[in-house]
């Protein structure tokens, strides 16, 4: 199909599975089934909303992926890969949701057995949102003389490292963010329905910039407000906002599905002094924990930096204080690989992007500031411009 929609060239596609064969040559792969999307858009360039259905890329020793999905999205891959039409396998549409047969069946018993993939050793992603129970079961089923053995997060951990243009996208989906929370800055006040607030900010998300449209987010806006706001992941509903009550914002900058997420907290009317004395405690932890940002630091070193000054203040924070993050689908942005916690030994790399998010919860509110981070040769870069701080609306 002409004029296929590409956004990174053959060179750095050939780039991505050369460093996947090498990653399967470790681990004795001769086969090699990634359902995840982002990974299977990071392979081949796949980009459609057809994840609620079994699909996946195969790469086998030799030659380029196959992409396998439902037949009425194999056009679908003609426009978004670079993969030729012989390389692209639709199953029929009665697999779809049946049960009497599954699309395992048939990419096991055709694509698998007639490019000679049902031996010897197969990688599968085990532990993914889009591989299930009855997928695994009906695979080992049909590839008998074959070895199905757990390669969930071979493809994750070679993303971790950004090329120059995959870094470009998230600057410009860092500009995304930083609008967004200008936005939200600005319609915050007493009386606006929450979900009023949300439908602003998913237009002034996907409208982008002058330059450069937006993306829908891999996770939806999280902007819990009071006492709500002591739990990390719930979302809004239509009340009105009420003085003397604080909000969350955790939402994210996309562009060509590479993510930048960013939380501020706004308070209507005077912040109590438990407020404004966790905002220095997490200030200054986050100052801890950047410092350390620099290649050949470890994410362990900058969780100890981060988590002695939050305890200084007395403080604590039980989970991570971040993950990586850049090209995702719902229903995760995070990428899948490093977390910003005890004991992760990553040495950090120029081209390395990550959440750092180190937000407090208590019994009846929360605080969330946060920053998307790019490791540089000499330090960092915030993929966002947001004041670092706690805003008060009065």
């Amino acid at each position: 199909m002409s004029d296929a929609i590409i956004h990174f060239g053959r060179d750095e596609y050939a780039t991505r599975l050369a460093a996947t064969r090498a990653a399967m040559a470790e681990q004795s792969l001769d086969t090699l089934i990634v359902h995840d999307p982002s990974n299977m858009s990071w392979l081949t360039g796949y980009d459609g909303w057809s994840f609620y259905t079994p699909q996946c890329v195969i790469v086998g020793g030799t030659g380029d992926p196959v992409w396998f999905g439902r037949g009425m999205d194999a056009n679908g891959a003609k426009r978004t890969t670079y993969l030729s039409d012989d390389d692209i396998i639709g199953y029929p549409d009665h697999y779809v949701m049946s049960t009497e047969r599954h699309a395992m069946d048939y990419l096991a018993t055709t694509t698998l057995s007639d490019r000679g993939w049902a031996t010897g050793r197969i990688g599968v992603e085990f532990d993914n949102y889009y591989y299930s129970a009855r997928a695994h079961a009906r695979l080992v089923e049909h590839v008998p003389n074959a070895t199905i053995v757990d390669a969930t997060s071979l493809v994750n951990w070679l993303r971790l490292v950004k090329s120059p243009r995959e870094i470009d996208y998230m600057r410009i989906a860092g500009t995304i963010v930083t609008q967004m929370h200008q936005r939200i800055l600005e319609l915050m006040e007493p009386g606006i329905r929450k979900n009023d607030l949300v439908a602003e900010i998913y237009h002034t998300g996907i409208r982008g910039t002058p330059e450069h449209g937006g993306d829908y987010p891999a996770i939806v806006p999280m902007m819990p407000t009071g006492e709500d706001a002591s739990a990390a992941h719930l979302t809004w509903d239509d009340r009105e906002l009420v003085t003397g009550e604080g909000s969350f914002f955790e939402v994210a900058g996309v562009y060509r599905r590479y993510h930048v997420p960013l939380s501020r907290t706004i308070h209507l009317g005077p912040a109590p002094a438990s407020w404004l004395a966790a905002e220095e405690a997490l200030l200054s932890s986050i100052e801890a924990g950047l410092r350390v940002v620099t290649p050949g630091n470890t994410f362990d070193d900058m969780h100890r930096a981060f988590i002695a000054d939050l305890r200084s203040y007395g403080y604590d924070k039980e989970s991570r204080a971040g993950y990586g993050i850049g090209l995702s689908y719902p229903p995760d942005w995070g990428e899948r690989n490093i977390s910003i916690r005890p004991g992760e030994l990553t040495e950090m790399k120029p081209g390395m992007t990550f959440h750092f998010m180190p937000a407090l919860w208590q019994d009846d509110w929360g605080l969330e500031i946060t920053e998307s981070v790019l490791v540089t040769e000499t330090g960092y870069e915030l993929l966002a411009d947001v004041p670092r701080k706690l805003f008060v609306k009065s």
